[in-house]
């Protein structure tokens, strides 16, 4: 087959159709990604809201937009195939009928990751040794795409999960989860995951007009989000995306999307962030090095509840809190009475602001008297929540 030829067949069964996709996002951020995908402007329909994330339709280019901007899930998968198969023989046979020479570059080895609930076909390993030698025997011929940079291209991985003796079989879009945006080079202990930070950030109302306090930063999770946020900047600007190589999607057209993107920045103001610790200041001063859009970004070393607002800026607008807690803190026991000082802090100089403070959990709804709304989420193994509102 020729490369029109293929290139023409590529366009016909993949990048001209509707295809399925599915969002993956943490426990609490569904119903915030499906509000991102309805306000892309793009064409995405059918969104549906899920256990485990969000499924939408589009074409992949929309897709690839869907990468690139949404700052709440964890990765977009892209479904290949859904079907029933109980014997290896079924399995093997459905999984031949996959045109995979149509979805990934020519010569691709993928990573096969299967997942498997109450299903005869159960045993993770076996099934991904079915799968392995189809795909690389249907990946063996064709034309390859070369890249600029293939080198720097996330590694592409294939998705099975069977549940109910019902098999999906998906490709992941991203690559490494889309809360790595590219810009941190160095972390705190137990550092908020962006996509969560960003969550938080839009629950509160955080606008690219606002004032942004991250006054306990560690490593600047918050106060890059907001940096980006006031940029106008898409969360995966900064990022490879394992599509890129796939022969349905154009190198050229993902390109002018962040050209695009790139022509409508706007100036970072009034991003305030704040740790009593050094080794946090001097990370957060890592982070920000070396991103021009980050340099209006006020870092100083300065205690929260030292911390007077009024001094840095006469507007209000939002205050966001990652408190330590539990063995984060010097003495565990002492988390109550931690919190009951952050919350009077509050009360007493940020009157007027809006704020997103992380807590552990249901055990702190005691403290509320500031009224707050809880937003909660999973996040390191633990139940957390945001409590949301204007103080």
């Amino acid at each position: 087959m020729t490369d029109t030829a293929f290139a023409r067949r590529v366009k016909r069964r993949v990048s001209a159709r509707i295809q399925e996709f599915f969002a993956v996002c943490p426990p609490g951020l569904r119903q915030a990604c499906a509000r991102e995908l309805a306000g892309l402007d793009a064409r995405i329909h059918d969104i549906q809201v899920v256990p485990g994330g969000v499924v939408f339709y589009a074409r992949i280019m929309d897709a690839c937009l869907a990468n690139l901007w949404l700052g709440s899930p964890s990765r977009i998968l892209m479904r290949l195939a859904r079907f029933r198969a109980t014997q290896f023989s079924t399995l093997e046979k459905k999984l031949s009928d996959i045109d995979w020479h149509l979805f990934l570059p020519a010569g691709t080895v993928p990573a096969i990751q299967v997942t498997t609930r109450t299903s005869r076909l159960y045993h993770s390993d076996a099934i991904a040794d079915r799968c392995r030698p189809i795909v690389r025997a249907a990946l063996n011929t064709g034309p390859r795409k070369e890249t600029d940079s293939d080198q720097n291209i996330p590694s592409q991985t294939i998705m099975i999960r069977a549940e109910n003796d019902r098999f999906d079989i998906s490709l992941d879009m991203s690559g490494p989860p889309l809360f790595k945006r590219g810009i941190k080079t160095q972390v705190t202990p137990a550092p908020l995951r962006e996509n969560l930070a960003f969550a938080i950030l839009n629950a509160a109302g955080f606008t690219d007009q606002d004032v942004l306090m991250d006054p306990m930063c560690g490593s600047g999770t918050f106060a890059i989000e907001g940096a980006m946020i006031q940029a106008r900047m898409p969360p995966g600007f900064h990022r490879r995306f394992a599509f890129e190589p796939w022969p349905g999607v154009s190198p050229a057209a993902f390109a002018h999307s962040r050209t695009q993107a790139a022509q409508q920045f706007s100036k970072v103001q009034s991003i305030f962030a704040f740790d009593v610790d050094p080794k946090a200041m001097r990370i957060l001063s890592a982070n920000l090095a070396g991103h021009e859009f980050l340099a209006p970004v006020q870092a100083s070393q300065l205690d929260f509840f030292d911390l007077l607002p009024n001094r840095f800026t006469s507007r209000k607008g939002v205050v966001a809190l990652n408190p330590p807690y539990g063995r984060r803190l010097e003495n565990p026991g002492d988390t109550t009475a931690f919190y009951r000082e952050i919350t009077r802090k509050l009360a007493a100089d940020f009157k007027g602001w809006r704020v997103g403070l992380i807590y552990p959990g249901k055990q702190f709804s005691h403290l509320n008297f500031l009224n707050l709304k809880p937003f909660p989420f999973f996040h390191g193994g633990l139940n957390l929540a945001a409590g949301i509102g204007t103080i």
